[in-house]
């Protein structure tokens, strides 16, 4: 029978280890060896959503998890995705998308047009002033915003751009996921009406006429 002492003793054994696990390299991966893209929304609760401990608590360390606006592929999720797959032992990518989302308000030429009456001139742009070798053709700046048409087309299209990119080993599992912010419940992305008969998904329903420079076409 284990005395207090030996509980004491491992217990104090896996919390250092899970203090110093970045020493470790894939020998101290996150719990549950996963890596989580989801929405910046707050109304998002990736612990709720995933049934995980990531954000509640602070440090529940099942996951790395790597917030955007949408939850979308962006280089610098590439960058995060590339690191934990390859160097800190995850297994797994899980892309949480949401409806209600903020990216389907607007579109993204309208955004662009807005940043130039603010005189900012998106053609000639250095988007991360200690990385200057990083640039957009003149006329990418809409599609680099990344506004949608369909949560549930561009869910898609997020897995599968992670599933088939070369930084991201082949062995990796990878799915995605949409929350309805309306009911509280998670989905695998579909396009058939009824599934999404009660929740916001297009842009369409925000009111937006024109369809989005062609990203996620």
């Amino acid at each position: 029978m284990a005395t207090l002492k030996d509980e004491l003793t491992q217990r104090t054994e896996q919390f250092d280890h899970w203090a110093t696990r970045r020493r470790y390299g894939p020998d101290g991966p996150n719990n549950r060896r996963l890596w989580v893209l989801a929405c910046m929304d707050e109304r998002l609760p990736v612990d709720e959503a995933l049934g995980i401990r990531v954000d509640t608590p602070v440090g529940g360390g099942d996951a790395h998890c790597f917030r955007n606006a949408g939850g979308i592929v962006t280089e610098d999720a590439i960058r995060s995705a590339m690191l934990t797959c390859n160097f800190f032992g995850t297994r797994e990518i899980v892309i949480v998308q949401h409806t209600q989302c903020g990216m389907l308000s607007a579109n993204a030429k309208d955004l662009e047009a807005a940043l130039r009456d603010k005189g900012v001139d998106p053609d000639n742009l250095t988007l991360d002033p200690t990385l200057p070798e990083l640039k957009l053709d003149k006329g990418g700046f809409a599609k680099w915003i990344g506004m949608m048409d369909d949560v549930d087309v561009t869910c898609m299209k997020t897995v599968e751009t992670f599933r088939n990119h070369p930084l991201i080993p082949k062995d990796v599992t990878v799915s995605g996921w949409v929350w309805e912010v309306e009911t509280r419940r998670l989905r695998a992305p579909t396009q058939e009406a009824e599934a999404r008969a009660r929740t916001d998904v297009t842009s369409s329903q925000f009111g937006v006429k024109d369809k989005q420079p062609g990203r996620w076409s």
